[in-house]
């Protein structure tokens, strides 16, 4: 396991070892930190002895309902994330919205008349281009970019490996394909973009003695698209070529070892709405969605929030005159608590995240570490 480190101006240097980050918080030559993924780093204080970095390459297995990432330097596997992509949401909403929009358009339309004298608003522009990315594949391709972002601002890193999908066949279509060539754009903002097919990301992944969970693949587990996050990342690093005149071989020398793992997603909460399904009695409709409470929260600020005896640690998710609700990281609700028992400890960052300490993404077969021979150079 490594810690990030950057410098006092921000500038990203190789991660170093628990062990050292402590020493360094402890002499007072750094402080620690927590970014928006709940990763914990350190930021130094005076200068830096050196800033000479290493290669940090950054693997995405993207997915219509699940994603993977994977953060690997030659030496060290440093991250893994598990995300939860809002597809199903987004797109729920979006159709709850088209067909409160008709109703409301038909509700003004006097049908005794003729058809060419009605209220129709004619339209104002060309809206039929079909260059539009669709919003829910847009949401799912601006969760990764965002943990892209925060992962780039702890981590030197030197290039992004992406997994593209080509369907064939009768399957001629995926909602993975569409919106791949714009996401590679974003991407390069931030580093080199290398792309990879499914079945080469296979290839490594059994090269690196890694098994795939592809049963129950909504197990926020490393097995099911971590392990494919960390074959991409991986893939900077090793090779397939011509070893000696007699044969061919994986060439190159990369470690996987124990990482941290988090589970990433989108706070669930519905944008304020300004017309409702159902009329209210006196035509006064009650709020609905929205981020602000009545007690100086928002929805998704972590709190923690007292019951008698027992405390809780969770995300607002609501509120009512005199009480505010907290859920936990699944969005279940922990309670309604009085407003003055609930303490901000971070505002939201849109983000929700479950944090486990460290999983070994190798531990998922017998080979503990995969190390090729280091006579080999990195192609």
């Amino acid at each position: 396991m490594r810690i990030p480190v950057v410098t006092a101006d921000g500038q990203q240097l190789m991660p170093t070892k628990p062990s050292r980050a402590r020493k360094w918080i402890r002499d007072g030559k750094a402080i620690g930190k927590f970014n928006d993924l709940g990763q914990f780093y350190v930021q130094l204080l005076g200068k830096a002895s050196g800033t000479d970095t290493q290669d940090i390459v950054i693997g995405i297995d993207p997915g219509k309902l699940y994603s993977g990432i994977g953060v690997q330097s030659s030496k060290n596997t440093l991250f893994t994330a598990h995300l939860q992509l809002p597809f199903k949401t987004v797109r729920e909403r979006m159709e709850t919205r088209a067909m409160m929009r008709r109703t409301r358009r038909g509700r003004r339309i006097n049908r005794k008349v003729a058809f060419d004298k009605r209220a129709h608003r004619q339209k104002r522009f060309d809206n039929r281009r079909g260059s539009k990315l669709p919003p829910s594949i847009r949401a799912n391709r601006q969760l990764e970019l965002r943990v892209v972002s925060e992962l780039c601002k702890v981590f030197p890193v030197t290039g992004i490996v992406y997994e593209i999908v080509e369907a064939k066949g009768s399957k001629s279509f995926s909602p993975v394909m569409v919106g791949q060539k714009i996401m590679l754009q974003w991407l390069a903002l931030f580093a080199p973009v290398t792309t990879k097919k499914g079945w080469e990301t296979a290839q490594i992944r059994t090269q690196l003695g890694l098994e795939k969970q592809k049963h129950s693949k909504g197990d926020a587990i490393p097995a099911t698209h971590a392990v494919d996050g960390v074959a991409l990342a991986v893939s900077a690093f090793i090779n397939y070529g011509i070893i000696n005149r007699h044969s061919m071989g994986w060439l190159g020398n990369v470690s996987v070892t124990p990482a941290p793992f988090g589970i990433i997603r989108r706070p669930p909460v519905s944008r304020r709405q300004l017309h409702l399904m159902v009329f209210a009695k006196g035509g006064v409709r009650r709020k609905y969605g929205g981020t602000v409470t009545r007690h100086g929260l928002r929805k998704g600020d972590l709190v923690q929030a007292t019951q008698g005896k027992k405390t809780y640690l969770g995300y607002v998710s609501g509120d009512t005159e005199k009480q505010v609700s907290v859920s936990d990281a699944n969005w279940r609700r922990l309670g309604q608590f009085t407003a003055s028992k609930v303490r901000l400890i971070r505002r939201s960052t849109g983000l929700i995240i479950t944090a486990v300490k460290t999983a070994c993404v190798a531990s998922l077969s017998a080979l503990k570490m995969t190390e090729f021979p280091a006579s080999h150079e990195v192609l």
